[in-house]
């Protein structure tokens, strides 16, 4: 891939961060150094520059994709739509990716929604009701910041539902996610990888300033002790549930800004191939243009 200034990536970040070897195997985060920037060819201001010189490439190509929403099914099958799911750590950076990547794009055709403990209606429900409705719409982008992936991490790990229910659950994520697939919705999932080091410096700035004392929550520290439990978790979780139709991307975010720019590439990888086109008018454009003219 050519060096310049819209793109300092040596290599497609599909290739570079996707969850799965070339030859099949899967890569898990005890894999993947969280300090690392696979395939950036450049540091931190080259990486700052890089995402504010493709910010308008990605606005674009979102826009085509929301202009999808204004065509008719062609033979029943509706205009593509894109899922961006993102994972992580406390502190990982899922917030900076809302800001810094996801919020270039314009919000009339985004919807970003966030999976936190279920409410007591959603808890009678199957584990996947409650994410059904947030699914995009045609030619809309929806993002995940947490997903019904909490519910084979978090409960897993705390013990909060029976081995057989969270191994039941990996098999309805990959059948819900085929389904979405079949829908034309592009899945695209993300694990942004923090090593425990940088996600305790992250705390305790956010212990040491007074404007991000909000940010803080404590149960936070007793997530952290249980670290090890959680990469096994994150492990076992992408291994049963990456497939071509829905990849795992294992993104480095000890560097908030190559998580960023890594993420707004791989969107734009995404959407670049889909190829998608602009929808024909369906009006007389040559008389909309006279009758404007004489007015």
């Amino acid at each position: 891939m050519a060096d310049t200034p819209e793109n300092r990536f040596t290599e497609p970040v599909r290739t570079l961060l996707r969850a799965r070897r070339a030859d099949g195997a899967p890569v898990g985060p005890a894999d993947v150094d969280p300090h690392g920037k696979p395939g950036f060819d450049g540091g931190k201001s080259e990486g700052r520059a890089v995402l504010a010189a493709r910010s308008e490439r990605l606005g674009q190509l979102q826009e085509l994709l929301y202009a999808q929403s204004t065509r008719e099914a062609d033979g029943g099958v509706p205009a593509p739509s894109v899922l961006l799911v993102v994972q992580g750590m406390d502190t990982a950076g899922k917030g900076g990716i809302m800001r810094h990547v996801v919020g270039q794009m314009d919000p009339q055709g985004v919807d970003v929604h966030a999976f936190k403990r279920p409410t007591p209606e959603e808890a009678r429900h199957d584990f996947l009701w409650r994410v059904r409705p947030h699914l995009p719409m045609p030619g809309t982008l929806s993002v995940f910041d947490r997903s019904h992936y909490e519910d084979v991490l978090i409960q897993r790990v705390r013990s909060l539902a029976p081995a057989e229910e969270i191994e039941r659950r990996y098999t309805a994520i990959r059948e819900f996610e085929t389904e979405a697939v079949a829908a034309g919705i592009r899945v695209v999932k993300v694990m942004l990888h923090i090593s425990p080091e940088e996600q305790k410096a992250r705390l305790s700035e956010r212990l040491e300033r007074a404007d991000k004392h909000w940010k803080f929550n404590p149960g936070d520290l007793d997530e952290r002790e249980l670290w090890d439990e959680y990469q096994e978790a994150y492990r076992v979780a992408l291994h049963r549930t990456d497939a071509t139709d829905a990849p795992w991307f294992i993104v480095p975010a000890d560097r908030k800004w190559y998580a960023r720019v890594a993420v707004q590439d791989l969107m734009i990888e995404t959407l670049e191939a889909m190829g998608l086109t602009w929808p024909e008018a369906d009006f007389d454009v040559a008389a909309a243009r006279r009758r404007l003219l004489a007015g």
